[in-house]
This record gives C-alpha cells, structure tokens and sequence, in this order.
C-alpha cells in the first residue's frame, strides 16, 4: 500500500507539472494546491485514483474557448474584449458556472474559477459539472445600450458552445440580471429554441427563481451558522464585517441581519463603510443596485454612526466573524493576524478564494473555524441547479420552497465536509473536509466512465 508520503511526493511533482504547463496562470496555481495538497489520505486509501491517471485528468479542462468580443460603444467607436469559457469537467452532468466581466479577467482567472467549481457543484449533490467563463469587458459606467451589444457579440460566439443538456452559464461579478436578460435574449435569437435552461440567474418572469439572487450570501450564512452551531454558539448577538458591496454581500449583510447578527460594514474599490448601528439594507441597494454608485454615497447619506475610511482594509473592524464576499485573494495573512487578535471565532468564504493560502493556514491555527468557498458559498449554484429542475418541469417553485431546499443543502454540506474531515484525522478542518469530500465524487464518477 502506498504511504502517504509517497503520494503527497507524487501530488507534489504534479503540481509541479501544472505550473510548467500552465505558465503565467497563478491564480489556477493557487486553486490547484488548495486542493492537491489535502488529498495525500483519500488517495493513498484509494490508489486506483492515482494509477487510473485520474488526478492528471481532472486537472486539464475537458475544454478552453476563448475567442473575439467586438462591439460599438456610443460614439461608435469599434471596441475589442476577449471572451473565455472554460469547460471543467462534466463527470456529474452539464458544465456549471457564472459568467464573470471584470477587467481582471483572463485565462488563469477563469481556469481557477472553474476548478473550484468542479468540487463546489460536487458538494451540492446535485447533478452539475464544474465550468466557468467571462470577458475583460468592464460593465462599470457603461450605458445600457452598450451592455447589450456587447452582451449580443459575446453570446453570438458563446451560443455555440453551450445548452441545458451541455454546458449552463450563470452571472458572476459584474454579470447580474441585467446582462443575464440580453445574454438569453440573443440566444433565443440565434436559435429560434426557448431554452430557458440554458441560462440561469434569469428575470423571475420568464424563467427565474425565487431566492436566486439570495442564495449565494444567504447560504453562506447559514454555513457560518452551521460551523458556529458545532461549536456550541449562534449568530445572535454577533458582530460580523462583511467585504463587498454586490449581490453577494448584500444578501450576506440581509440573512445575517434576519438571524440576529449585526453586519457593521461593506466596501467597494474605493474603500470601506463602517456603520456601528449595523448597514441600512434599503440604503445600501438604492445605492449600489439602483444608482450604481460608491460606499462613500451610503455614508453620507446614513448620518453619525457611519463613516466611510477611504483605501485600508475592512478587515481591521473588530469582529467575532468574518464574511469576505468581494473577490480573490482579498484576505492575506496581515489582514487574518489582525482579525485572530480582534478575536473573530470565524471567517467564512462568500466569494471565491478571498483568503490567500497563508491566511488560511494562520486561521486554522488559531482555531478559527473556516469556511472554504466551495463549501460555503455553493449556495448560489445550488439553486441555480433548482431553477434548471424548475425550467425542465416548467414551473415555478414558491420562495418557501426554494429557501427551505436552500437550507436543507447547505446543511448537508456542512455536514459533509465535517464527517469528511474527521474520517480523514483532520477533525474541524474544513478545507480539508471539503476537498475531499467533492474529490470522492468527481473521482468515483470519473472512474465508472472510463478513460474520456
């Protein structure tokens, strides 16, 4: 039998591997040892993983798409973006993952955004393989009419790679409803099909679900939840920052409000906002998702308790969690010593991979519970998977209904990752919960499928 020396050197030397063949990608580096590094025990239980070459396969995509997005701005002007669709891995069903325009976007972004999403959808139990995609196009400031063509040229390449039986695109940062509308709308054009699960994150009207913008920040919730729960505690009464200002950190700010936390902050690019009275929901989404402003606007607006720190980091509130749900690598091991002597208890990953690896490992040894964003997070992508079963049996489930299933699955994957981890002697780690537990499922499907 093999030791778990011996495979940790043979994951080690295929890291290595990743990065000679992936060059000028660290993002995808960072993803693939996030996970490599804690499957030494699963495979040296399990040694036909490795000697099927099933570990070399899963870290290649099945497929990379990246191709030419030119569209008019207002003044006519003939702009140039890149669009990327990376097809990660479909042993457990159709491709499954948002679409991100942010002008940080490039292959390496999207090759580890797609990783993730392999373990993530996994994890849900539900029948989604991993996939991600986006564009350098920056929607910040454009006008509605420029959103659209843009959005029409990038769907009039992307159509032909994707379907509901196939590959099933959502939103991600700067990819909400808006977008998702002109997204689907050219599709259908293009196709004459009303396919409507081919897309989700749709308008409620015409194909969306109930609870979808939600579900990202509120599963996350109720994940710190579960982990607090383990340990004895609730959210009542806690102080929790929360980073960003978008859907996820909205919703996140919501579900904690609605459980008896109180979220003290947000922020955006150009700093962060702390309001000791907890953050006005209604004035954060006039500003943010009506009038597309800054956090500056809300403090301002809001009076004494507020205050808007220009730059800095949010992570200097004091706090008993920590809710990271802007973008990756937002949390390094600075900002996690700062929290460990603020006393937080937990940080938990509303976006995808905040927290820098050594970060991490500083929290775990600390004893701060933490959540990984494949785990915490998956909440998003569950119930765009519900709204996939809603558009296949054409109905539409009540918001009841949808939360309550959204609850039940987050559950689950608490439950699952930290029976993992302790079946592994990693009792409370669930990063390594996590991994391993969306691995064995991935694997073991691979593996009844032959080599493909």
């Amino acid at each position: 039998m093999t030791t778990r020396s011996e495979t940790q050197s043979t994951l080690d030397h295929l890291l290595t591997e990743i990065e000679l063949r992936n060059p000028a990608q660290p993002e995808f580096h960072q993803a693939a040892h996030e996970v490599l590094e804690t499957l030494a025990p699963v495979v040296a239980a399990r040694p036909e993983y490795a000697e099927s070459g099933l570990i070399e396969r899963l870290v290649e995509p099945e497929r990379q798409v990246m191709f030419r997005v030119p569209w008019q701005d207002d003044q006519g002007r003939v702009r140039v973006n890149r669009g990327f669709r990376v097809e990660f891995n479909s042993a457990l069903g159709p491709y499954k993952g948002g679409l991100r325009f942010h002008p940080s976007v490039n292959l390496g972004v999207i090759k580890f955004l797609g990783f993730e999403q392999i373990f993530k959808n996994a994890l849900t139990g539900l029948g989604i393989g991993g996939g991600k995609g986006g564009s350098d196009f920056d929607p910040h400031g454009r006008s509605d009419a420029e959103v659209m063509r843009f959005c029409q040229s990038f769907m009039t390449e992307l159509y032909r790679h994707i379907g509901e039986h196939t590959d099933v695109p959502a939103g991600d940062i700067g990819v909400g409803g808006r977008e998702i509308g002109y997204l689907f709308g050219q599709y259908r054009r293009i196709t004459n099909r009303w396919e409507s699960g081919v897309l989700t994150g749709k308008g409620q009207g015409w194909g969306g679900s109930l609870i979808r913008p939600e579900a990202t920040g509120y599963g996350n919730v109720l994940f710190a939840a579960a982990m607090l729960r383990e340990r004895g505690e609730d959210l009542e009464g806690q102080t929790a920052v929360v980073s960003g200002s978008g859907n996820v950190a909205i919703y996140t700010i919501e579900k904690l409000t609605a459980l008896g936390a109180n979220a003290v902050t947000c922020s955006d690019s150009s700093g962060y906002v702390v309001d000791e009275k907890g953050i006005d929901l209604d004035l954060l989404k006039q500003i943010k998702e009506v009038e597309r402003g800054r956090v500056d606007a809300y403090a301002e607006r809001r009076g004494a308790s507020a205050r808007f720190v220009p730059g800095g980091s949010v992570w200097d509130v004091p706090a008993d969690l920590a809710l990271p749900s802007a973008t990756q690598n937002e949390l390094d091991e600075n900002a996690a010593a700062t929290l460990v002597r603020n006393g937080v208890k937990a940080v938990s990953e509303g976006a995808n991979m905040p927290t820098t690896p050594e970060a991490v490992h500083l929290l775990q040894k600390a004893g701060v519970a933490f959540g990984p964003g494949k785990a915490a997070n998956a909440g998003g992508v569950a119930v765009s998977a519900l709204e996939m079963a809603q558009n296949h049996a054409r109905t539409s489930w009540t918001a009841a209904r949808v939360e309550e299933e959204l609850a039940d699955i987050m559950t689950s994957i608490h439950t699952t990752c930290h029976e993992t981890a302790e079946r592994y002697d990693a009792p409370g780690d669930y990063v390594t919960g996590a991994n391993i537990a969306g691995f064995e499922r991935v694997a073991d499907a691979m593996l009844a499928q032959g080599v493909i």
